[in-house]
């Protein structure tokens, strides 16, 4: 299976002199997660994260795409989907620009974790639990704490998403950067190092921007199974529950590594 056979090629683009601000814009109203960034020419510099985004403070600010350029791997639509699958892993990203060719960098579509993962020979898969591969080490957040601290947060460890519990510890939902760039919050106040601290100033709290229900399945769901929680929610990581305590999280990238390291998945 070839790269071209599966991107996506309803194309949303930013130039590299365009303000963050636009950018952010973009990103809300055609509720993306990463924008290609292009040149004058229209040849593709690289991609342009929502974590990056998030860095932007203010909703005034002459700040331009050209700072935060991510550059991305050569991929093109005659790219084999497993050795895309691996770029991006390599990458550390979890969507790619496609280029016509190694030598014209024109932009045809975007290929990503999310575009492999549907496309994967599941069935095929081994019945390896989830509790094989699950992080158990799985930092929340209270839905009393304020979105500032979480936003700082999810800078300074590079989280896309961070699960809710209650002060009982019960699974409640999760708060991402998509909820905090759709509700169009653009500024940080203080807060604190620590993830359970109640933050400081007029910020809101997390109860009103997050997600919920929180989508969760057991330890003892096979990964195939979990791959299909995660298509059919559409969602980038899917919590591991145990009598409605959070005992471990697993994301889209642990899943594709999964599938590129077992034969004939991809």
């Amino acid at each position: 299976m070839k790269v071209g056979d599966i991107m996506t090629t309803d194309l949303v683009c930013v130039k590299e002199s365009d303000l963050m601000t636009h950018a952010r814009q973009v990103l809300r109203d055609n509720h993306l997660h990463g924008l290609p960034v292009l040149n004058d020419n229209g040849s593709v510099l690289g991609m342009l994260d929502d974590q990056d985004i998030l860095r932007i403070k203010s909703n005034k600010s002459d700040v331009t795409v050209r700072g935060y350029i991510r550059e991305t791997p050569l991929i093109t639509p005659e790219t084999d989907v497993r050795e895309a699958a691996k770029l991006l892993l390599q990458a550390r990203q979890h969507r790619c620009a496609v280029v016509r060719s190694s030598t014209d960098r024109t932009i045809v579509g975007i290929i990503s974790d999310k575009d492999i993962l549907r496309n994967a020979h599941i069935s095929k898969m081994e019945p390896k639990t989830i509790s094989c591969i699950m992080n158990t080490r799985v930092l929340t957040a209270y839905p009393d704490d304020s979105i500032a601290k979480i936003w700082g947060n999810m800078l300074e460890w590079d989280f896309s998403g961070i699960p809710v519990i209650s002060h009982e510890d019960e699974a409640m939902g999760i708060i991402t950067r998509s909820d905090i760039i759709k509700a169009g919050f653009a500024r940080i106040r203080d807060r604190s190092g620590d993830m359970h601290s109640t933050g400081s100033g007029d910020s809101p709290k997390v109860e009103r921007l997050m997600s919920t229900p929180l989508y969760s399945i057991s330890p003892e769901t096979t990964i195939s199974k979990a791959i299909e929680a995660l298509n059919h929610h559409d969602v980038g990581r899917i919590c591991v529950t145990n009598d409605k305590k959070i005992v471990g999280l697993v994301d889209r990238f642990t899943m594709l590594k999964e599938c590129v390291e077992g034969f004939g998945y991809l």
